[in-house]
């Protein structure tokens, strides 16, 4: 019988181009602008046709939509980068926009891809599964089976609208495509940067193609070992650790937000607060309904911006107020802490809305005892409440998964291609901070840390985080094997006891504090 050879199916000596993906490795490019008008004009599209299973490359095929911004100096051009905003399932053909003031944009045609599945590549749609229940942060045990049922419902209606594809889209077939992209676009290799879920992606594509890569990047790197359930209960974990930070800080300026002496005293004073707002909610005329659930989501979203913790203290010493009853619906104070509570809550953690996230995040196999997860859940709700940590240890999909995968995890390896960068926030909640290191150590790559800060996605949001990536990306120039950048500073609040304990009479108001550094960041667009 013969057997077809078919590129990171079999080992790595197997040709990259087997003569059964000729066609589409050397498929010709049609390129026009990506839109008539806007900034997607300026950039060019193109569109592939690959295999939806690559062991069948003769069967059913699929399009995967690519974007070019072209070496704004062609003299220095050493190649192409591809660029992924992570997900699973962000869209990623705007990307080369986000970054065309960068020094990378002078040497590298930037491509950008939506992954199959994504966007303008053939799309994975499920149907909608209607919400059954208002889901609160901290549920009772009897409340669990809400969780479970909502799960049951989902993985169903996706595979009523979706089945067909939903076995083929994978982080490797991602990669798989990724190599279609480099021998189309006539590349001997690629270089990569991948954020957050793009990190695994680009560990996989080095993985699978180790010939074909060149310079790596991986931003905000999810950890090797916790694919995929253990990574969204550590999101949980990464939450936590920063409302700690958080309270422990406004514990050393009780003069100035009145909400304790200590963390025990702010802890405790916050969750009194929270279990008050559990059964009399806050009602504001323009935000609207504020409970512990919206209270948990916002403290859990935002206590990873060290910048905005004396607006968070702010949020949270209003909304004590007007639960006493000491400040009235619709005065100035609460308005304000209201609308940057609004600006806070949208900050917080965003899931794609196609079926590619949770058929992605389906690829490794899910337990199916659900004690495992409600033991879980009673610790989350208990100890990670926050951000909707409980919700993170729930059932999901991938519990009742009606598909199998075609291909089983990837074994992650650098072996054939350059040393990369890993870099990694010590207090992002997307991303935990320990998987940085471990996937600088599974790849042997250098890491870069960015000390108390919880951003995610640091390149072009850390200028030392940035100015490396920019010389090892442009110039070939590797930093240290482990390197620290400080992060965004706290906020300039003097301590009890320290000049007059009293916030700067300058300070903006809350929400203009807010959209100021939502705005400066460019959070919450371009990376997932």
């Amino acid at each position: 019988m013969a057997v077809l050879a078919v590129a990171g199916l079999a080992s790595p000596a197997v040709a990259a181009q087997p003569a059964a993906l000729q066609e589409f490795y050397s498929q010709p490019l049609s390129w026009a602008p990506c839109a008539e008008e806007g900034e997607l004009a300026t950039l060019q599209c193109a569109t592939l046709v690959v295999p939806m299973n690559y062991r069948k490359p003769d069967a059913e095929r699929i399009s995967v939509t690519i974007s070019k911004l072209p070496a704004k100096d062609p003299a220095k051009r050493r190649g192409v980068l591809l660029i992924n905003p992570g997900g699973p399932g962000g869209p990623g053909v705007d990307m080369p926009l986000v970054f065309a003031d960068r020094p990378i944009a002078q040497v590298y045609d930037m491509i950008g891809f939506d992954p199959r599945g994504v966007g303008r590549s053939t799309p994975l749609r499920c149907e909608v599964s209607p919400a059954i229940a208002d889901f609160p942060s901290r549920p009772t045990d009897a409340e669990f089976e809400l969780y479970t049922a909502q799960a049951r419902n989902d993985e169903a209606a996706c595979e009523r609208a979706a089945g067909g594809l939903r076995p083929y889209v994978n982080t490797p077939n991602t990669a798989r495509d990724m190599d279609v992209i480099r021998g189309a676009l006539g590349e001997k290799k690629i270089n990569y940067l991948g954020f957050s879920y793009g990190t695994y992606l680009g560990a996989v594509f080095g993985s699978l193609f180790p010939a074909s890569l060149d310079r790596n990047v991986l931003d905000s790197s999810v950890s090797p070992d916790w694919i995929w359930r253990e990574q969204f209960k550590q999101q949980a974990v990464a939450m936590r650790e920063n409302v700690d930070a958080f309270y422990t800080w406004v514990g050393e300026r009780n003069s100035v937000y009145g909400l304790g002496k200590s963390y025990a005293e702010v802890f405790a004073t916050t969750e009194a607060l929270a279990a008050k707002l559990a059964t009399k909610p806050i009602n504001d005329p323009d935000f609207g309904e504020v409970d512990r659930t919206i209270y948990d989501a916002i403290v859990g979203a935002n206590a990873r911006y060290r910048p905005l913790w004396d607006a968070l203290a702010q949020v949270i010493k209003a909304f004590k107020a007007a639960s006493d009853g000491t400040l009235a619906p619709g005065s100035a104070e609460l308005a304000d802490a209201a609308k940057a509570a609004k600006l806070m809550k949208d900050l917080a953690i965003a899931e794609t809305v196609n079926g590619v996230f949770q058929t992605v995040t389906c690829e490794a196999d899910w337990p199916g005892d659900l004690s495992i997860y409600y033991n879980d859940m009673k610790l989350f709700r208990e100890k990670y409440p926050y951000g909707f940590g409980v919700y993170r240890a729930a059932p999901t999909e991938c519990t009742f998964r009606s598909f199998k995968p075609a291909d089983k995890v990837t074994d992650l390896k650098r072996a054939g291609y350059p040393t990369g960068l890993v870099i990694q926030a010590d207090g992002d909640s997307q991303t935990h901070y320990d998987g940085g290191p471990a996937m600088a150590a599974k790849l042997r790559d250098q890491l870069v840390s960015v000390a108390d800060d919880g951003t995610h996605s640091l390149y072009s949001r850390n200028a030392c985080a940035s100015d490396i990536i920019d010389k090892y990306l442009v110039d070939g120039v590797l930093p240290g094997t482990r390197v620290t950048c400080p992060g965004d500073p706290r906020p300039n609040v003097p301590a009890d006891g320290e000049q007059s304990g009293q916030r700067p009479a300058n300070a903006a108001g809350v929400a203009d504090t807010v959209q100021q550094y939502i705005s400066a960041k460019r959070l919450g667009k371009g990376v997932y």
